[in-house]
């Protein structure tokens, strides 16, 4: 089978809907299963709709009422009539979203958020299975719940592959055409858990790696793999072609193209990954594969923003040594930080993190009553893989270095 994932960007409206079942049609469509995202910004719209739930509570139904109008738009520029079954099938999604605020007992945040977000997938997976049914192109929509198993780490779950092999292995036949959603599974008790934000591309991978797919294809907006983020750099280039492994480093530093928990599962079993334009889908776009060497060879450039620089030093001057390190470690993963950089001296620790669940308070209370603390909030942090002199000097321009590490390939920068 082929695997074939459109991110929120392909599938923002009507139009986007439509250009889907065109590239479907000019690069085929037998035997595939396609991942699909949330629409648009649909998941900004229903992580707004959790906040109301637990503070605004007056504002909970208006913000639904939001989402359910912008879904309804897509279908009406889709559908005919609006009695065709789809417009129920999408209004009972939301239904149950409401329900579920109205019955729902847990105060636990990351549970709420996981059954609320959850939504957006399902609603654009619903509508785009009826369009193609619609259109000619007969598909099988598929809840991926029923498929992908995990544990009970909401909106960062951890896979349980034993289970998720035997669930695509009886679900999925590999002569149909399925459309089904990426970032969600569920957990033993068939609550709605999440892969991690983005985490639509993991679930293609996931479902390459329990089909033995000949291939996964990722349809963005860009042409492939840039050297560089053309929100923030000038001049990108297009990389060719790259190894599992380059990939992999890009992705765990924070290049946004590629998820990264993508190509563990791929690079185990071979299967190549592809990252194509759905605006111009002949053209080549990017090949991830086996032993690939990066093509062109050139730097490529990594930011990540609004992140936090937290150095420690011994209150007494002792040695920072491996015990003070775990305890650090066990406080970062206590409070959901995620790691970035870390550098440590003989009497110092410095560690940059994302303070992706607002934890950072807290965190620094604990840390104050064994070290010495500075905190440094709104730092960026620079990678540059395969860096020469003059792309050093084009990160640091009106800039001041507050940590820099380098290794023979790979340079990082965290600047203020």
């Amino acid at each position: 089978m082929k695997i074939f994932k459109f991110g929120g960007a392909s599938v923002k409206d009507a139009n986007g809907i439509k250009n889907l079942v065109e590239v479907l049609q000019k690069v085929g469509h037998k035997d595939t299963l396609v991942v699909v995202s949330a629409m648009g910004k649909t998941t900004n719209a229903l992580e707004k709709i959790v906040q109301n739930y637990f503070d605004e509570p007056s504002d909970l139904k208006y913000s639904i009422q939001e989402v359910v109008k912008y879904h309804n738009t897509v279908l009406l520029d889709l559908f005919e009539s609006d009695q065709h079954t789809i417009f129920k099938e999408v209004k009972s999604i939301f239904d149950n979203l409401q329900l579920f605020f109205e019955h729902n007992k847990s105060p636990n945040y990351s549970f709420v958020y996981d059954q609320t977000v959850s939504c957006g997938e399902l609603a654009s997976t619903k509508i785009i299975s009826a369009y193609l049914n619609e259109v000619g192109i007969i598909n099988q929509w598929l809840d991926a719940r029923n498929c992908i198993k995990t544990d009970s780490y909401h909106r960062d779950a951890n896979l349980d592959w034993e289970a998720t092999q035997k669930n695509i292995s009886n679900q999925v036949a590999q002569n149909k055409l399925y459309v089904t959603q990426g970032f969600i599974g569920s957990e033993d008790n068939n609550f709605t858990t999440t892969l991690g934000r983005e985490g639509s591309d993991y679930s293609a991978a996931i479902f390459a790696y329990c089909l033995n797919a000949d291939s996964v294809t990722i349809w963005k907006d860009v042409p492939g793999v840039l050297n560089a983020d053309p929100r923030y750099f000038e001049n990108t280039q297009l990389l060719h072609q790259i190894s599992y492994r380059e990939a992999i480093e890009l992705a765990f530093y924070g290049a946004s193209v590629i998820h990264p928990k993508t190509l563990q599962p791929l690079q185990r079993k071979e299967i190549p990954l592809y990252v194509k334009s759905f605006i111009n889908p002949k053209e080549a776009g990017t090949t991830v594969g086996k032993g690939n060497k990066i093509k062109p060879d050139v730097p490529c450039f990594i930011v990540k923003k609004d992140l936090v620089l937290i150095k420690l030093s011994s209150l007494d001057f002792s040695f920072i040594v491996e015990k003070n390190i775990s305890s650090i470690f066990k406080l970062l993963d206590d409070h959901k930080m995620k790691v970035d950089v870390i550098q440590n001296s003989a009497i110092s620790f410095s560690v940059c993190v994302n303070d992706k669940y607002e934890q950072l308070e807290s965190l620094i209370q604990e840390l104050k009553a064994t070290f010495k603390v500075t905190c440094t909030e709104g730092v960026d942090l620079f990678t540059i893989r395969h860096f020469n002199s003059n792309s050093e000097s084009e990160i640091l321009k009106n800039k001041e270095v507050l940590l820099e590490q380098r290794t023979q390939n790979t340079l990082q920068l965290v600047v203020k």
